[in-house]
């Protein structure tokens, strides 16, 4: 092992999950949030196959021209998908924050097209999924870790 100069090995055990442990809060972050975006698609989903009068624009007025029933099922498989993933996401494993990352990456780009329906709500959803992807791109490894 070699030392500091302060005489601390780098290596040590207990040095890398006290390093690891400070950052698995923000998967675990991820992780739950993923779930409640998850749910949020799904609820907006809902919204739009049951309720279409009420988001603040019609259909011509989307970013991408589709009725809100079309995106009612994007929401609701969308929001399907995020949860799964985000539920993957605690088994610390590359794959699942790769797919969660994706997952993120969509939502937000589902949420771009969705802003002028619903435009404080399309925004914070955006937000989420940026530090969902920043937890999982910045962090992820440390989940193995500890």
């Amino acid at each position: 092992m070699t030392q500091h100069a302060e005489g601390s090995p780098t290596g040590s055990p207990s040095l890398m999950m006290q390093h690891s442990g400070r950052w698995v809060g923000w998967i675990a972050f991820a992780g739950t949030m993923m779930i409640m975006l998850g749910g949020f698609h799904i609820i907006q989903g809902l919204v739009a196959l049951f309720n279409d009068e009420y988001f603040l624009v019609g259909r011509s007025g989307l970013v991408v021209s589709l009725d809100f029933t079309t995106w009612g099922w994007i929401h609701l498989i969308a929001g399907v998908v995020v949860v799964v993933a985000g539920a993957c996401v605690f088994a610390g494993q590359v794959w699942a924050r790769t797919v969660g990352v994706v997952v993120a990456v969509l939502s937000a780009l589902l949420n771009l097209g969705f802003l002028a329906a619903y435009p404080v709500w399309a925004l914070i959803l955006i937000t989420l999924d940026v530090v969902v992807i920043m937890a999982l791109t910045v962090h992820g490894s440390d989940v193995k870790d500890f």
